[in-house]
């Protein structure tokens, strides 16, 4: 089994419910359980256009490698009606594979750790609501890095 955690975002349509059926859908992947999942955050795009994001991060224990579990979360994306017309479109669901385990990667497909998390404050601060003494490789620790984009504007979001 392997721990991976798992970014999400939706910036159309209602957001909100995308991003809670985009939980159940990763709780059902095969091999796969949730073990815990971060609160929502609001936050402005970054090098894009359109409404404010919702985010979240999930804690996943998973039987998937890092290649198959990028195939299902690209399956879950296309099932919500993820469209790729330009980077960095908004979008109706974003999910990325943030980590899998301490694995770093980098081929055509799939870089890990994820190569921006570590400058994204939507990122960081809902995996440090998780993990916040977790080191991401090459990068260092989860709270260290959320204290260098603290400029970036993030509020949490009331369930």
């Amino acid at each position: 089994m392997h721990l991976a955690y798992i970014g999400l975002g939706a910036n159309l349509g209602d957001s909100r419910a995308a991003l809670a059926a985009a939980l159940l859908a990763l709780a059902a992947l095969p091999g796969t359980r949730m073990l815990r999942q971060s609160s929502l955050y609001r936050s402005a795009p970054i090098e894009s256009s359109g409404p404010d994001y919702l985010n979240a991060v999930a804690a996943l224990d998973t039987g998937l490698g890092p290649h198959e579990l990028l195939h299902a979360l690209q399956a879950i994306e296309r099932d919500h009606g993820r469209e790729r017309p330009y980077r960095n479109a908004p979008r109706t669901l974003d999910l990325d594979l943030l980590l899998h385990d301490s694995l770093t990667l980098e081929t055509p497909e799939l870089t890990l750790p994820h190569p921006r998390l570590h400058q994204r404050a939507f990122v960081l601060l809902p995996l440090a609501e998780l993990a916040p003494q977790l080191q991401i490789p090459g990068r260092g620790r989860v709270a260290e890095l959320l204290a260098q984009v603290r400029d970036q504007p993030i509020e949490k979001v009331e369930p």
